[in-house]
Parts: C-alpha cells; structure tokens; sequence
C-alpha cells in the first residue's frame, strides 16, 4: 500500500472515531435529558454547579509544571548530570506534580 493511500486511510479512520465519540455523546445526554423531562424533573438542576470552576487553574498549572520540568530536564542534560531519559522524565513527573500540589493548596484557600 502506498504512503498517501495509508495516510489517507489513518487520517480518515481518526476522523470518524472522534466523531463517533462526540456523535455519543451528544445523543446520551440529549437522551438523559428527554428522560429527565419526562419525569418531571428540570434538566437545568443538573448543570454547572455555582462553584467556582477551577479546572482552567489546574490544566494551566500543569501545563506550566510540565514546561518547567522539560526546561530543567534540558539543563541537567546538557551539563552532563543526567541521562537523557532519566532528566527529562524525572523533571517532567517532579515538576508536574508540584504543580498539582500547589493546584490542590490553592484550592482548598478558595473554597475557605
């Protein structure tokens, strides 16, 4: 099989899988909600809760951590302290996980 046919093929396959999760669902909670009027009770007690949504805060944080930790990684790499491998997972896990830490902290002060 050519390159461009295989490309194609796999191109198309992902395509159809991510929307075919979407494609659920959509359907599902459209279902659930059908149901729910059904029975009387109002869908939009089931929406977002009046929390505050911190998950911008952590996706942020961790996206952060994980810069971080390939910056460092690159540092102990390149001045020999390190494997390659070792610096650069050690670093990323380490310094996302910090990030999670202090995700968590900072939550808990909000919600006080």
């Amino acid at each position: 099989m050519h390159d461009v046919t295989r490309d194609f093929l796999v191109s198309i396959a992902a395509f159809a899988t991510a929307f075919g999760i979407i494609y659920i669902i959509v359907i599902t909670r459209y279902r659930e909600r059908m149901s729910m009027l059904e029975k009387g009770i109002d869908p939009s007690a089931f929406g977002k809760s009046k929390a505050m949504d911190t998950k911008t805060l952590k996706a942020g944080m961790v996206s952060i951590g994980i810069a971080m930790g390939l910056l460092m990684g690159n540092l102990l790499y390149n001045h020999d302290i390190l494997d390659r491998v070792v610096s650069y997972f050690s670093m990323v896990f380490l310094f996302g996980g910090i990030s999670l830490i202090a995700n968590f902290l900072i939550e808990q002060k909000l919600k006080r």
